[in-house]
């Protein structure tokens, strides 16, 4: 095979310290019959390891000289590829294809330039996975699991905490990877929780969240004038002169949820 060219587009930075993959795959703990998915299987420095202890994996990847790679490398029977834009796929329907009753496993090093909303989309297959360990831009990691007032603490942590009990394992640094990307990376465990309080329009609550964090230095009140009033923030007990960093996860679905019956309607930013 001829050696692969990283491309920009695609945000292709492979993997390359053994020591670096072996400590992702004992976090991971693959065991033979798990209904497992990496996303963006590169140039198979994950795949490959990850084969040993599985009976079949499956890989979703966009690149086609990367499927040619790999189909090359490995039997269609144990290696299925989907040659698929990850952003577009149907997880959902996959794991019914793979794990009927059951859930799958999702892993990989995901484009840092598209993780963001890669994360968004993945997090609407929650139901169906079983856990996710991802490889991503370390101040997305940090982003992901920050706790209220903290500066990371965003419209990521809001929305990602809302479907997963996250975890930073490791760190790894650029020389881990060809080429070095600018930044460092590290490795996050994500697991779907149980609704400690369902939303009962998520696309209000993913709405209303990204309202709320318009405009960071702003208050509550400010960023949701035309949305909740002070009589919707009274009646949940919740400080309007608040900045949207401090308010936990649980109230955001409180106030997506009271508006929601106030109004029946999804909350519409101006």
């Amino acid at each position: 095979m001829k050696q692969h060219i990283p491309r920009k587009r695609f945000g292709q930075n492979f993997l390359q310290d053994q020591g670096v993959i072996n400590d992702i795959v004992s976090c991971i703990h693959p065991q033979q019959d798990d209904a497992m998915v990496e996303i963006g299987p590169g140039l198979a420095a994950l795949t490959e390891p990850l084969l040993k202890k599985l009976r079949m994996l499956h890989a979703v990847e966009i690149d086609r000289d990367i499927v040619a790679n790999l189909s090359g490398r490995f039997p269609a029977e144990r290696l299925v590829i989907h040659n698929a834009d990850a952003l577009k796929y149907d997880f959902g329907a996959l794991a019914q294809e793979i794990a009927p009753g059951g859930q799958i496993r999702l892993v990989g090093n995901l484009p840092y330039n598209i993780s963001t909303p890669l994360l968004f989309h993945l997090a609407s297959f929650a139901p169906q996975v079983n856990d996710c360990h991802f490889m991503l831009q370390n101040e997305v990691v940090l982003r992901m699991v920050a706790e209220p007032s903290n500066a990371d603490y965003g419209r990521l942590s809001v929305m990602l905490q809302y479907h997963f009990h996250m975890e930073k394992l490791l760190d790894v640094p650029p020389d881990a990877f060809f080429p070095p990307p600018k930044v460092d990376s590290a490795i996050v465990r994500m697991i779907p929780r149980p609704f400690e309080l369902r939303a009962t329009d998520p696309a209000g609550l993913e709405k209303l969240v990204a309202q709320a964090f318009a405009q960071r230095r702003k208050t509550l009140r400010n960023n949701l004038k035309g949305i909740a009033s002070d009589a919707d923030f009274a009646a949940l007990d919740i400080d309007a002169t608040m900045r949207p960093e401090n308010l936990a996860v649980r109230d955001y679905v409180r106030l997506a949820n009271h508006l929601h019956a106030l109004v029946g309607t999804t909350p519409q930013s101006d």
